[in-house]
């Protein structure tokens, strides 16, 4: 038995080092480096240790505002893509000729470049001194008057980059959810069409609890996608976000390393560990709700 336990991690050890090395290390360095006063990269020098990085972040504007814009993208675009894929699957799901091929469809977002997608949104959205853009001219249809989408209003920018991150993560959920569905045995609804039960009711009382793990899988995983959200604000508005007050908690965290407020890592990583911290709480709530909601056959 004790053999087989040192074949086990023996087994196991090439993957604990592997995580050791660039997940666990990072977050403890990291975490010191956050509470560092005044560290410099150049001379790996500080003066002091104590919770000012903390303190400054948390009063910044930049920051605030950053966080403003994350928890709007995330309460928006999570339950609002899990819905709409959730709908679309098990539309397909009822179309067994065709659901091959519209679930390729559905998928090629997916795989498309980022910047590539941000770029045809631009499109659609931006006013240029020749064209006000699809979506304006939609407006128009209806006697709206044009906005600019890309560079006017606050809502005008979170409502494109909503859109946006909706259209790029929702052609995973649907593949996730229409495999999930496609798992759930013939037997359950066989026998609520003997009873005579009504689809809706089947839908809530079968299908439902029966891919309620994947659901909270892809709940739980999109969340954590939402608060890591950047690449799809700089694909729409550039990457001078915090001028289009448009930055999330990631690119605030990129900027205070690298961007225009470069040189402060300090305060980087003290912005990193207050979105872990954020994470880590969200992702815990989930798991608490989990337990009462969700049904592991």
């Amino acid at each position: 038995m004790e053999k087989q336990d040192l074949k086990g991690w023996l087994y196991l050890l090439p993957a604990i080092l592997f995580l050791g090395f660039f997940m666990v290390y990072p977050l403890i360095d990291v975490l010191i480096y956050s509470f560092e006063e005044g560290y410099n990269s150049a001379s790996q020098t500080y003066y002091g240790v104590g919770t000012y990085n903390y303190s400054y972040v948390l009063r910044d504007p930049y920051f605030l505002q950053a966080l403003k814009n994350t928890f709007i993208l995330v309460a928006v675009t999570v339950p609002l893509s899990t819905g709409f894929a959730l709908l679309i699957s098990v539309a397909l799901s009822s179309i067994k000729a065709l659901r091959n091929l519209f679930q390729t469809i559905y998928f090629l977002p997916y795989v498309t470049n980022t910047l590539a997608v941000g770029l045809v949104f631009m499109i659609l959205f931006k006013k240029t001194p020749y064209t006000d853009g699809l979506a304006n001219l939609i407006i128009s249809w209806f006697g709206g008057e044009s906005i600019d989408f890309i560079d006017g209003p606050y809502w005008a920018k979170m409502l494109v980059l909503c859109l946006y991150t909706i259209w790029v993560v929702m052609p995973f959920k649907i593949l996730i959810l229409t495999s999930a569905l496609a798992s759930v045995s013939e037997v359950y609804y066989n026998a609520a069409k003997v009873d005579g039960t009504s689809r809706v009711r089947t839908f809530a009382r079968i299908t439902l609890p029966m891919i309620s793990p994947t659901l909270f899988y892809l709940i739980v995983t999109g969340f954590i996608g939402a608060f890591k959200a950047y690449s799809d604000a700089v694909a729409l508005f550039g990457t001078d976000l915090n001028a289009s007050e448009m930055n999330t908690i990631v690119g605030y965290v990129y900027d205070m390393l690298y961007g225009t407020g470069g040189g402060y890592p300090s305060y980087a990583s003290a912005a990193a560990i207050i979105l872990f911290a954020i994470v880590l709480t969200i992702t815990c709530i989930n798991l608490i709700v989990s337990k009462k909601h969700v049904h592991y056959s």
